[in-house]
C-alpha cells in the first residue's frame, strides 16, 4: 500500500520543466536542418559542374547567393520580403477573425452546418489563384483585392478545423459546463474553444499555409504601381527577365519566410497546447 500510495503521488505531482543542454537541442533541431541544406547545395552545384543541362536553366549557387547580396546592398531586400509578410500577417488576421465565429456557429448550429458546411470543403479544395480574376473585376488592382483573395483562401481551412476540432469535444465537457453556469458565449469562450484547441490550431497551420500561397498567387498574377514589389511580383519580374538565378532566389525567400512563421509562431502554439494536455513529455 505504501508504495501503491507514493505511486499514486508521482502521478499528482507537478512536473518541472527541463530546459535540454544545448548539446542536445543543437543535435536535434539545428544540425538536421544544417545537414539537409547542405545535401541539396552538394547536390545542386554537382548537377551545374556535371552540366546536365543549359546554365541559364540550372545556374551556379553562387549567383543565387550575388543576387542575394545585390538585393541587400540595393537596400531592396526587407522592403520586399516586409510588402508580402505584412500583407500575408494582416490578411491572416481578418481571416482568424472572421473564420472563428464561423467555425462554432457551423458547428453548433445543424441547419448552418447542412446549408454551408459542403460550400466550405467546396471553397477549400479550390485553387486559390482561381479567385484572382473575379477580385481583380470586383475590387481592382489594390490592396483589398489581394485580402480577398487571402480571405477566400484561409477562412474554409480556419473554419473546418475549428469545427473538426469541436467535433472531438467529448459531450460531458459541454455538461459539466452548463453545470457549472456556462451557457452560450460564455460556454463557446471557456468550455468549447479550450476544448478544441488541437484542432483548432491545426487549422490555423493549414489556414496560414492557404493564406501565404493565395497571396503569392495574387502577386504573381497581379501588377500595379499601387500594390508594391513583393516577393509574387519580384519572382514574375526575374522571370519576365529570364533571370534564372532571380527566380530560384525568389522561391527560396517565399520558402523561407513560409518555414520562420512555422517555426516562430505555429510551432510553439502547438507544443505549448500538446504540452498542457499532457500529450508530449515535459523535457523540452
Amino acid at each position: 500500500m505504501a508504495g501503491l500510495e507514493a505511486g499514486l503521488d508521482a502521478l499528482d505531482a507537478v512536473q518541472v520543466r527541463r530546459r535540454a543542454p544545448v548539446t542536445q537541442v543543437l543535435l536535434q533541431k539545428v544540425l538536421p536542418p544544417v545537414v539537409a541544406v547542405l545535401l541539396v547545395l552538394g547536390i545542386w552545384k554537382a548537377l551545374v559542374v556535371a552540366e546536365v543541362t543549359d546554365d541559364y536553366k540550372l545556374p551556379d549557387p553562387s549567383l543565387v547567393w550575388q543576387a542575394l547580396r545585390r538585393l541587400w546592398l540595393e537596400g531592396e531586400l526587407l522592403d520586399i520580403v516586409w510588402t508580402s509578410v505584412s500583407r500575408g500577417m494582416f490578411g491572416f488576421l481578418m481571416a482568424l477573425a472572421i473564420a472563428t465565429p464561423l467555425g462554432l456557429i457551423v458547428a453548433r448550429v445543424k441547419f448552418v452546418r447542412a446549408a454551408i458546411g459542403p460550400i466550405l470543403s467546396g471553397l477549400q479544395s479550390l485553387p486559390s489563384v482561381a479567385w484572382v480574376p473575379p477580385a481583380v473585376i470586383w475590387l481592382g488592382l489594390n490592396d483589398q483585392m489581394m485580402y480577398a483573395v487571402i480571405l477566400l483562401g484561409a477562412v474554409p481551412s480556419i473554419t473546418n478545423g475549428l469545427v473538426s476540432g469541436v467535433d472531438q469535444v467529448p459531450p460531458l465537457f459541454l455538461r459539466a459546463g452548463r453545470t457549472l453556469g456556462a451557457s452560450g458565449l460564455s460556454n463557446a469562450r471557456h468550455v468549447l474553444l479550450p476544448a478544441a484547441l488541437p484542432g483548432y490550431v491545426a487549422g490555423l497551420k493549414q489556414g496560414w499555409a492557404f493564406a501565404w500561397r493565395s497571396l503569392m498567387a495574387a502577386e504573381i498574377i497581379v501588377k500595379s504601381p499601387d500594390l508594391g514589389l513583393g516577393l509574387g511580383q519580384y519572382l514574375e519580374n526575374q522571370r519576365n527577365n529570364s533571370d534564372m538565378a532571380g527566380v530560384l532566389l525568389g522561391i527560396m525567400l517565399i520558402l523561407v519566410v513560409g518555414i520562420a512563421i512555422e517555426l516562430l509562431v505555429f510551432a510553439p502554439l502547438e507544443r505549448r497546447v500538446l504540452r498542457s494536455r499532457g500529450l508530449i513529455g515535459a523535457v523540452r
